[in-house]
């Protein structure tokens, strides 16, 4: 049920370790952030499964406030103030005893807010949303849930349902993974370790020990930094450090809906999106590999990539903005290696210890995040049609995903 401990985080008062805790990371989120608290509210704690009927468990929310420059502090202040009694005056007795935390990350960039997150917070399970997407009222359960069932498992994702403000393109389904947008079946499974397909960064829950274990105090990749593109793909390094000793799953039970708003959905913005996702193509591949291997493997990836690009140019023939979406992530993928300005470490002999750390290491208060900028894939860039087409990961060789149930 958690321990007492004694922290400076919290004014030097004691609490309680809650069991779980759910981070909202946002930039300029005062609009935003109240309608995720909303349905947190709602959220129901009761048991999912047979296996752990009588056990409950306390939890918490955070919100990191990335460098925002609106009334986004203001606003979740006045939602601490009435967290609680609002949720008693909705009928909801499950967050009655939830704390209700803020934070600053000065640093702008993604990764950065999850650090923040990490060194915030003692949970042994993190779940993280987006300030635009929002949990169904079981999604607080499913989530601890599956991480006592599995304990060997380092992270896990959600199945994400698209809000669309309006329409999509026609085929939009295709390419929809890249919006955080995941249909992946009703059957919970592990991602094979060496693909390139893992969670969305919205609504994935990390083993906190997985994440010391593996993750550098400091990222490559800074991440969506304000309004900005260009960082994108912090999600998928800290994965695939994760996944370098702990599995990586899918939870299907774990249900969020994903709000796109329409200049989200406009074909410039989609196309322009895609070509980032291509052309940071090079960084995340190097990651998975050891120097000496890599001078074959880009020479492979080379070749395999404008094979496709030209099978597409030869298949295609109606053409959408789905279709310009697929030609740009090609022809970026195969154009990456000369767009890639910093060179990031690639894996070594030794990687399985270096990234051990603590909490208390994280800090970078001498460190800057201009240091090591990377543009590399989003996370979101992940589903079996892309995959297929883009033989993400080594391309020489056919890999299935493995489907089935834990051994825990």
């Amino acid at each position: 049920m958690g321990v007492w401990v004694h922290s400076s985080l919290l004014s030097e008062q004691l609490f309680t370790v809650p069991d779980f805790s759910v981070v909202i990371c946002t930039y300029n989120g005062e609009k935003k952030v109240p309608q995720v608290l909303e349905k947190l509210r709602e959220v129901s704690t009761g048991p999912k499964d047979s296996l752990l009927p009588d056990r409950d468990f306390q939890w918490e929310v955070v919100v990191v406030d990335n460098n925002s420059s609106d009334r986004t502090a203001a606003v979740v202040q006045q939602w601490q103030a009435d967290w609680q009694s609002n949720a008693l005056a909705c009928g909801s007795k499950n967050v009655g005893s939830t704390p209700l935390r803020y934070c600053f990350e000065p640093r702008q960039g993604l990764a950065f807010a999850r650090r923040r997150a990490i060194r915030e917070t003692q949970s042994p399970l993190i779940g993280f949303l987006d300030d635009d997407t929002l949990p169904t009222a079981e999604w607080v359960s499913a989530a601890v849930h599956f991480g006592w069932q599995h304990p060997e498992v380092g992270a896990y994702g959600s199945s994400i349902q698209g809000l669309y403000e309006v329409a999509p393109p026609k085929g939009f389904e295709r390419i929809a993974c890249c919006l955080a947008i995941i249909n992946r079946g009703e059957v919970p499974f592990q991602y094979a370790s060496d693909r390139g397909v893992l969670p969305a960064g919205a609504g994935m829950v990390i083993r906190r020990q997985a994440w010391l274990e593996q993750v550098p105090a400091m990222p490559q990749l800074t991440g969506v930094s304000a309004n900005s593109l260009k960082a994108k793909g912090e999600d998928v390094e800290t994965l695939s450090y994760i996944r370098r000793r702990w599995p990586v799953w899918h939870n299907p039970a774990m249900k969020l809906q994903h709000f796109i708003p329409k200049e989200r959905l406009a074909p410039r913005y989609l196309q322009r999106l895609y070509w980032r996702i291509g052309i940071s193509r090079y960084p995340l591949r190097r990651l998975n590999y050891r120097a000496w291997q890599w001078p074959w493997m880009m020479t492979l990836y080379f070749i395999s990539d404008l094979k496709k690009l030209l099978w597409k140019l030869v298949l295609t023939r109606q053409v959408g903005t789905v279709e310009r979406c697929e030609f740009a992530l090609l022809l970026g993928s195969w154009l990456s290696p000369f767009y890639c300005r910093t060179i990031p470490t690639p894996m070594s002999a030794n990687s399985q210890t270096a990234n051990s750390q603590t909490a208390s290491s994280q800090t970078a208060s001498s460190q800057t995040a201009s240091s090591q900028t990377i543009e590399l894939l989003p996370s979101t860039a992940t589903t079996t049609e892309l995959q297929n087409m883009m033989a993400a990961e080594q391309p020489s060789k056919k890999t299935t995903v493995t489907v089935g149930k834990s051994s825990s």
